[in-house]
This record gives C-alpha cells, sequence and structure tokens, in this order.
C-alpha cells in the first residue's frame, strides 16, 4: 500500500465502502448526474463524504432515498431547508461543527449569502434532484 498523503476533500470524493474500505473518487462536474443514471454501481453500497463551498442559495432541492445525510458546517454559516409533511423547517448551521442528520428520503436544500462550506456523507444510491 503507498504511503497516504494529505487530500483536499473539496477536490474528491471518498467512498466508505461496507466493510471498512474507503477509496478516493476525483470531484468531476458529471458525477452527480452519472451516478444518478447507474453509472457507478459500486458506490451504491456504502457512504460518499464530500465537501461542497458555494456563497449563494442551492438552486435545487436533493433527497437520498437510500439512508439519511449528515451535512455539518466546516466554515460560513447556512440554513438547510428541510420539506417535511407538515411544512418547510429552516435548521440554521452557524458554528463550527454545527450539523444535521437529514432523515431518509426528506426533500432538503440550503441557503446562504455569505462563502460557507458544508460536508456531507451520502448514501450513494439513488439520490434525486428537483429545482428549488
Amino acid at each position: 500500500m503507498p504511503d497516504p498523503e494529505a487530500e483536499d476533500i473539496l477536490h474528491a470524493y471518498v467512498h466508505l465502502q461496507d466493510g471498512g474500505r474507503a477509496t478516493l473518487r476525483p470531484l468531476t462536474a458529471d458525477f452527480w448526474p452519472a451516478l444518478a443514471q447507474g453509472a457507478y454501481p459500486e458506490l451504491e453500497q456504502g457512504r460518499l463524504m464530500t465537501a461542497f463551498s458555494f456563497s449563494e442559495p442551492w438552486s435545487s432541492w436533493e433527497r437520498h432515498p437510500a439512508g439519511e445525510e449528515l451535512v455539518m458546517l466546516l466554515s460560513g454559516a447556512a440554513t438547510l431547508v428541510l420539506d417535511e409533511p407538515g411544512g418547510e423547517r429552516a435548521i440554521p448551521l452557524d458554528s463550527v461543527g454545527a450539523y444535521v442528520l437529514v432523515p431518509r428520503g426528506v426533500w432538503h436544500t440550503a441557503k446562504t449569502e455569505q462563502p460557507t462550506t458544508l460536508l456531507f456523507i451520502t448514501p450513494g444510491a439513488g439520490t434525486e434532484h428537483r429545482p428549488v
């Protein structure tokens, strides 16, 4: 096994596999659409970990029918909005390390007006998107 090197979570997905293995996959613009179309069946088990920086509200909602998603604030501040049966619920993430465990199958989006970075640990299978 080669010696480990520091990596940048903003430029890669870490596939946390069932059974304890972890592999890296470079971050590309077409990753999520390709995953949704079944291009990476090997990623449907386990979890994907990555981080994403943004400075304006997301343009879409997403949900994960295969399991819960952990969303954690690394920098900045954001509001995670969950589309629950009783209506939308806004959860502020305003201190580093604050997180939300988004329930399986719940549509969610994020809003911010400042540079923000969130960490995601997401089920790889079945992620869906819809416009805001």
